[in-house]
């Protein structure tokens, strides 16, 4: 069975440090001649409902950052991939969750996505979504660590 990339997942958390993810997503893409669904995932805030903040704020807070998070994620698809068959999409929830269902849903051959590569205590309390994207993919997963 020979080997063939015709879709890349690629994870982002449009930082500084995604458009390094970026640029790989797009070596792969163009030497593969293969599209690219370039995803953010915003975080739920649904675990602070019983904080005695009305659901209904927290839902209007949660669309301001989709909508600012999409207009970011239309300038960085436009800047990273041009020349490439990308889309990019913002997503809410947990972020490994999100990534593998998504990879899973649209069938994708590849994912490439960022690393942190926190240590210590910063592990523990923040765990790593890559860790467990890797850890649970059906597909190759490429992790980038960010320059130092």
């Amino acid at each position: 069975m020979a080997v063939t990339i015709k879709k890349i997942l690629c994870a982002v958390d449009l930082s500084d440090h995604s458009a390094q993810v970026a640029e790989y997503a797009a070596l792969f893409a163009s030497k593969c001649d293969a599209e690219v669904e370039v995803v953010y995932v915003a975080p739920t805030l649904s675990q602070y409902t019983g904080f005695k903040v009305p659901q209904s704020d927290i839902h209007s807070f949660v669309g301001e950052i989709v909508s600012g998070a999409q207009a970011s994620m239309n300038a960085f698809v436009a800047q990273h991939f041009e020349g490439i068959k990308a889309t990019g999409e913002v997503m809410v929830g947990y972020a490994s969750d999100e990534i593998l269902g998504k990879a899973k849903k649209d069938n994708v051959d590849l994912i490439i996505m960022g690393t942190h590569g926190r240590k210590g205590i910063d592990r523990i309390l923040f765990g790593s979504v890559a860790e467990k994207v890797v850890k649970n993919s059906e597909v190759p997963v490429l992790t980038i660590r960010p320059n130092a």
